[in-house]
Protein backbone atom coordinates (compact mmCIF):
# COMPACT_ATOMS: atom_id res chain seq x y z
CA UNK A 1 0.00 0.00 0.00
CA UNK A 2 1.12 3.54 -0.57
CA UNK A 3 2.99 5.61 2.34
CA UNK A 4 0.20 7.11 4.44
CA UNK A 5 -2.35 5.57 6.47
CA UNK A 6 -5.81 4.94 5.37
CA UNK A 7 -8.85 6.96 6.62
CA UNK A 8 -12.30 5.42 5.97
CA UNK A 9 -15.13 8.04 6.15
CA UNK A 10 -19.07 7.10 7.29
CA UNK A 11 -21.20 5.29 4.46
CA UNK A 12 -19.04 1.78 4.33
CA UNK A 13 -19.79 -1.33 6.47
CA UNK A 14 -18.37 -2.09 8.78
CA UNK A 15 -18.14 -6.32 10.31
CA UNK A 16 -16.72 -8.09 12.80
CA UNK A 17 -14.44 -11.23 11.26
CA UNK A 18 -17.92 -13.62 12.29
CA UNK A 19 -19.60 -10.75 9.87
CA UNK A 20 -21.47 -9.13 12.27
CA UNK A 21 -22.42 -5.77 11.62
CA UNK A 22 -21.04 -3.60 14.66
CA UNK A 23 -23.14 -1.87 16.51
CA UNK A 24 -23.80 2.09 17.32
CA UNK A 25 -21.86 3.97 17.34
CA UNK A 26 -19.55 1.89 16.27
CA UNK A 27 -19.07 3.19 12.32
CA UNK A 28 -16.37 4.24 10.17
CA UNK A 29 -15.24 7.59 11.45
CA UNK A 30 -16.98 7.60 14.42
CA UNK A 31 -16.01 5.94 17.62
CA UNK A 32 -12.49 4.03 16.42
CA UNK A 33 -11.55 4.27 19.97
CA UNK A 34 -14.39 2.30 21.59
CA UNK A 35 -14.40 0.55 18.10
CA UNK A 36 -10.83 -0.94 19.04
CA UNK A 37 -12.12 -1.91 22.60
CA UNK A 38 -14.99 -3.70 21.39
CA UNK A 39 -13.44 -5.75 18.92
CA UNK A 40 -10.24 -6.37 21.44
CA UNK A 41 -12.79 -7.45 23.79
CA UNK A 42 -14.25 -10.09 21.71
CA UNK A 43 -10.68 -11.76 20.54
CA UNK A 44 -10.47 -10.27 17.60
CA UNK A 45 -7.73 -9.34 15.40
CA UNK A 46 -9.30 -7.36 12.43
CA UNK A 47 -12.51 -6.33 10.67
CA UNK A 48 -13.84 -5.36 7.66
CA UNK A 49 -15.12 -2.67 5.99
CA UNK A 50 -17.60 -2.91 3.18
CA UNK A 51 -17.74 -0.23 0.31
CA UNK A 52 -19.11 0.47 -3.03
CA UNK A 53 -16.70 1.94 -5.49
CA UNK A 54 -18.91 5.09 -5.59
CA UNK A 55 -18.50 5.33 -1.46
CA UNK A 56 -14.56 4.78 -2.41
CA UNK A 57 -14.00 7.74 -4.73
CA UNK A 58 -15.33 10.13 -2.07
CA UNK A 59 -14.67 8.39 1.43
CA UNK A 60 -11.42 6.19 0.80
CA UNK A 61 -8.68 8.55 1.96
CA UNK A 62 -4.98 8.02 2.72
CA UNK A 63 -3.77 10.52 4.68
CA UNK A 64 -0.10 12.35 4.77
CA UNK A 65 1.49 15.09 3.12
CA UNK A 66 2.26 13.19 -0.14
CA UNK A 67 -0.90 11.55 -0.91
CA UNK A 68 -3.00 15.23 -1.24
CA UNK A 69 -1.32 17.02 -3.50
CA UNK A 70 -4.34 19.31 -3.98
CA UNK A 71 -3.78 20.67 -1.05
CA UNK A 72 0.17 20.74 -0.26
CA UNK A 73 0.54 22.33 -3.43
CA UNK A 74 -2.49 24.89 -3.43
CA UNK A 75 -3.29 23.60 -6.58
CA UNK A 76 -7.43 24.71 -7.20
CA UNK A 77 -8.14 22.69 -9.91
CA UNK A 78 -6.83 19.66 -8.17
CA UNK A 79 -9.01 20.62 -4.96
CA UNK A 80 -12.05 21.21 -7.48
CA UNK A 81 -11.30 17.53 -9.59
CA UNK A 82 -11.54 16.15 -5.95
CA UNK A 83 -15.78 16.43 -6.26
CA UNK A 84 -15.81 14.55 -9.65
CA UNK A 85 -12.91 12.44 -9.23
CA UNK A 86 -13.02 8.30 -10.23
CA UNK A 87 -10.84 7.29 -7.70
CA UNK A 88 -7.49 8.74 -7.30
CA UNK A 89 -4.24 7.66 -8.83
CA UNK A 90 -2.82 7.03 -5.04
CA UNK A 91 -6.52 5.45 -3.70
CA UNK A 92 -6.83 3.26 -6.69
CA UNK A 93 -2.71 1.68 -6.40
CA UNK A 94 -4.20 0.65 -2.71
CA UNK A 95 -7.46 -1.23 -3.83
CA UNK A 96 -5.17 -2.81 -6.49
CA UNK A 97 -2.18 -3.53 -5.18
CA UNK A 98 -2.87 -3.78 -1.35
CA UNK A 99 -2.64 -7.11 0.67
CA UNK A 100 -5.64 -6.57 2.52
CA UNK A 101 -8.21 -5.16 -0.02
CA UNK A 102 -10.53 -7.34 -2.11
CA UNK A 103 -12.69 -7.01 -4.70
CA UNK A 104 -16.18 -8.49 -6.37
CA UNK A 105 -18.71 -7.67 -8.59
CA UNK A 106 -21.46 -9.40 -6.66
CA UNK A 107 -21.51 -10.25 -2.60
CA UNK A 108 -21.33 -13.95 -2.97
CA UNK A 109 -17.40 -13.44 -4.98
CA UNK A 110 -16.62 -10.60 -2.71
CA UNK A 111 -17.11 -12.76 0.59
CA UNK A 112 -15.17 -15.86 -1.23
CA UNK A 113 -12.18 -13.35 -1.57
CA UNK A 114 -12.53 -12.03 1.67
CA UNK A 115 -12.22 -15.52 3.14
CA UNK A 116 -9.87 -16.75 1.08
CA UNK A 117 -8.01 -14.09 2.76
CA UNK A 118 -8.56 -14.88 6.07
CA UNK A 119 -9.20 -19.04 5.92
CA UNK A 120 -8.71 -19.07 9.95
CA UNK A 121 -11.77 -16.99 10.36
CA UNK A 122 -14.02 -17.47 7.81
CA UNK A 123 -17.62 -15.07 7.18
CA UNK A 124 -20.66 -16.51 6.91
CA UNK A 125 -22.11 -16.27 3.77
CA UNK A 126 -25.17 -15.46 5.23
CA UNK A 127 -24.95 -13.41 7.98
CA UNK A 128 -23.06 -11.08 5.78
CA UNK A 129 -25.99 -11.20 3.62
CA UNK A 130 -28.22 -10.36 5.82
CA UNK A 131 -26.56 -7.44 7.43
CA UNK A 132 -25.44 -6.13 3.90
CA UNK A 133 -29.90 -6.32 3.13
CA UNK A 134 -30.65 -5.00 6.40
CA UNK A 135 -28.65 -2.07 5.92
CA UNK A 136 -29.99 -1.37 2.14
CA UNK A 137 -33.68 -1.87 3.26
CA UNK A 138 -33.23 1.69 5.35
CA UNK A 139 -32.62 3.19 2.30
CA UNK A 140 -36.32 2.52 1.22
CA UNK A 141 -37.75 5.81 2.72
CA UNK A 142 -36.32 9.03 4.35
CA UNK A 143 -37.61 8.17 7.78
CA UNK A 144 -34.87 4.90 8.27
CA UNK A 145 -33.99 4.80 12.22
CA UNK A 146 -30.70 3.12 10.96
CA UNK A 147 -28.06 5.36 13.12
CA UNK A 148 -25.66 5.13 10.77
CA UNK A 149 -27.84 6.54 7.70
CA UNK A 150 -28.83 9.00 10.02
CA UNK A 151 -25.56 10.24 10.77
CA UNK A 152 -24.40 10.25 6.85
CA UNK A 153 -27.57 12.34 6.08
CA UNK A 154 -26.37 14.85 9.03
CA UNK A 155 -23.04 14.77 7.94
CA UNK A 156 -24.10 15.78 4.50
CA UNK A 157 -26.29 18.58 5.33
CA UNK A 158 -22.43 20.35 5.39
CA UNK A 159 -22.01 21.86 1.76
CA UNK A 160 -18.39 20.71 1.60
CA UNK A 161 -18.79 17.26 2.72
CA UNK A 162 -21.37 16.62 0.41
CA UNK A 163 -19.45 18.04 -2.41
CA UNK A 164 -15.73 16.25 -1.17
CA UNK A 165 -16.13 13.83 1.31
CA UNK A 166 -19.20 11.97 1.71
CA UNK A 167 -21.05 10.05 -0.90
CA UNK A 168 -24.81 10.34 -1.91
CA UNK A 169 -26.39 7.69 0.20
CA UNK A 170 -27.18 4.26 -2.23
CA UNK A 171 -27.38 0.63 -1.50
CA UNK A 172 -24.05 -1.70 -1.35
CA UNK A 173 -26.02 -3.73 -3.78
CA UNK A 174 -26.94 -1.42 -6.02
CA UNK A 175 -25.03 -2.42 -9.96
CA UNK A 176 -24.66 1.28 -10.96
CA UNK A 177 -22.51 2.17 -7.71
CA UNK A 178 -20.34 -1.35 -7.93
CA UNK A 179 -18.11 -3.15 -7.97
CA UNK A 180 -17.71 -4.22 -4.59
CA UNK A 181 -14.96 -3.02 -2.10
CA UNK A 182 -13.82 -4.82 1.14
CA UNK A 183 -11.03 -3.30 3.57
CA UNK A 184 -9.82 -5.84 6.04
CA UNK A 185 -8.65 -3.65 8.95
CA UNK A 186 -5.66 -4.40 11.29
CA UNK A 187 -5.05 -2.80 14.79
CA UNK A 188 -1.51 -1.01 15.03
CA UNK A 189 0.60 1.50 16.76
CA UNK A 190 1.05 4.27 14.47
CA UNK A 191 2.30 6.62 17.16
CA UNK A 192 1.84 7.08 21.13
CA UNK A 193 0.99 10.57 22.97
CA UNK A 194 3.52 10.20 26.27
CA UNK A 195 5.46 13.28 26.91
CA UNK A 196 6.55 14.62 30.21
CA UNK A 197 4.92 15.69 33.05
CA UNK A 198 4.16 19.22 33.74
CA UNK A 199 2.73 21.44 36.49
CA UNK A 200 -0.29 23.37 35.34
CA UNK A 201 1.78 25.95 34.52
CA UNK A 202 3.92 23.83 32.48
CA UNK A 203 6.88 23.73 34.49
CA UNK A 204 8.41 19.70 33.92
CA UNK A 205 8.14 17.14 36.38
CA UNK A 206 10.67 14.53 37.63
CA UNK A 207 9.60 11.53 38.39
CA UNK A 208 10.20 12.00 42.43
CA UNK A 209 7.46 14.50 41.85
CA UNK A 210 9.85 17.65 41.59
CA UNK A 211 9.83 20.28 39.65
CA UNK A 212 12.71 20.92 36.76
CA UNK A 213 14.07 24.67 38.06
CA UNK A 214 13.89 26.68 34.41
CA UNK A 215 12.79 23.77 32.28
CA UNK A 216 9.36 23.99 30.66
CA UNK A 217 7.23 21.96 28.12
CA UNK A 218 4.27 22.59 25.48
CA UNK A 219 2.38 20.43 23.08
CA UNK A 220 2.76 17.18 22.57
CA UNK A 221 5.93 16.98 23.95
CA UNK A 222 3.96 17.20 27.12
CA UNK A 223 1.53 14.30 26.92
CA UNK A 224 -1.15 16.33 26.69
CA UNK A 225 -3.01 13.96 24.19
CA UNK A 226 -2.18 10.56 26.47
CA UNK A 227 -4.38 12.13 29.11
CA UNK A 228 -3.74 15.69 29.95
CA UNK A 229 -5.97 18.28 28.83
CA UNK A 230 -7.73 16.36 25.97
CA UNK A 231 -7.75 13.26 28.11
CA UNK A 232 -7.68 9.72 27.35
CA UNK A 233 -10.25 9.54 24.19
CA UNK A 234 -8.41 13.01 22.80
CA UNK A 235 -9.06 13.44 19.05
CA UNK A 236 -5.80 13.88 16.68
CA UNK A 237 -7.36 16.69 14.83
CA UNK A 238 -7.62 18.60 17.90
CA UNK A 239 -4.41 19.16 18.77
CA UNK A 240 -3.24 22.29 17.37
CA UNK A 241 -5.49 23.98 20.17
CA UNK A 242 -3.78 22.05 23.04
CA UNK A 243 -0.73 23.01 21.48
CA UNK A 244 -1.33 26.70 21.14
CA UNK A 245 -2.92 26.66 24.98
CA UNK A 246 0.04 24.83 26.25
CA UNK A 247 2.55 26.78 24.15
CA UNK A 248 0.71 30.19 25.85
CA UNK A 249 0.96 28.65 29.20
CA UNK A 250 4.39 27.77 29.38
CA UNK A 251 5.43 31.37 27.78
CA UNK A 252 3.28 33.14 30.38
CA UNK A 253 5.18 31.02 33.12
CA UNK A 254 8.61 32.31 31.84
CA UNK A 255 7.24 35.53 31.44
CA UNK A 256 6.41 35.86 34.85
CA UNK A 257 9.54 34.37 35.85
CA UNK A 258 11.66 36.63 34.29
CA UNK A 259 9.93 39.69 35.89
CA UNK A 260 10.06 37.86 39.35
Amino acid sequence: MPRGAAAVRPSPLRLDPTGRRLPPPLFPSHANLQTLGHLGRAGHAHSWVVMTCSMADKEFALSGSDQNPDLTCKNPALMALQAHRTEAGSVRASIEHSEDVVTGNRLPALVAAMNALTPATPLDPARVEHEVLTRDQQLLNDYGKDAQWMSVRNARAYAPERALRIAPPHRLLDPAHGPLIALRLRPLTRKTLGGVQTTLDAQVVRPDGTAFDGLYAAGEAAGFGGGGMHGYNALEGGFLGGCVFSGHTAGRALAARELA
